[in-house]
């Protein structure tokens, strides 16, 4: 069996402030750190075979952390990135829902198939972070995970998981350093075990 404990990254100052941060490289704040460190001392027991993130800072930050107390380096890979979110990046909800109504409230009832203009689909995102996450799991099988990606990453991953529609996958909630576990099974059935646990922020 595989065990992937699949994270969001900690707080940026983007998340502060409700800003889209998609594929601009943002650092985590000090709070953001501090999450990851919680995150690491609930995690330390495990018995982790590798760390995986997205190359963006905010998530490999965070992985670094994580992976401080096994001795284990970071690998990355931009297939785990977030959704690219092309003219909105850097816009509040409200500067969006301003500059661009009628697409935005388009986009929030079909995420699958609206593209914002020089961005992506969820679609997009799940078919690159799915089938990366799928290849992760088959490499260390058996063996336990960590891989830290983003918030939409991350809803599109799991609704995959589900074969869930994509349109859902703001129903989802995710957290700063939300921490999923994921268990694929011999038999080839997959189990989601824990969905945004966050205790160890309380």
């Amino acid at each position: 069996m595989t065990r992937l404990l699949l994270v969001r990254h900690g707080e940026t100052i983007w998340n502060n402030t409700s800003r889209y941060q998609g594929h601009t490289d943002i650092e985590l704040t000090e709070t953001g750190r501090d999450q990851a460190r919680c995150l690491a001392k609930r995690l330390k027991t495990e018995k982790v075979k590798a760390v995986y993130s997205s190359d963006l800072k905010r998530a490999f930050e965070t992985a670094s952390i994580l992976a401080s107390p096994h001795n284990l380096p970071v690998k990355t890979t931009k297939e785990l990135r977030e959704i690219n979110f092309g003219v909105w990046e850097g816009l509040t909800y409200q500067e969006i829902m301003e500059q661009y109504r009628d697409l935005a409230s388009e986009w929030y009832k079909y995420p699958n198939k609206v593209r914002i203009p020089g961005g992506e689909t969820f679609t997009d995102v799940k078919e690159r972070a799915y089938s990366a996450i799928l290849e992760l799991a088959r490499q260390n099988d058996p063996g336990t995970i960590i891989v830290v990606a983003h918030g939409g990453t991350i809803r599109a991953v799991i609704c995959g998981l589900l074969d869930l529609d994509l349109n859902h996958a703001f129903r989802i909630r995710q957290d700063n350093a939300a921490l999923n576990i994921i268990e694929y099974n011999q038999g080839g059935y997959t189990v989601l075990s824990l969905l945004n646990g966050i205790s160890h922020l309380e």
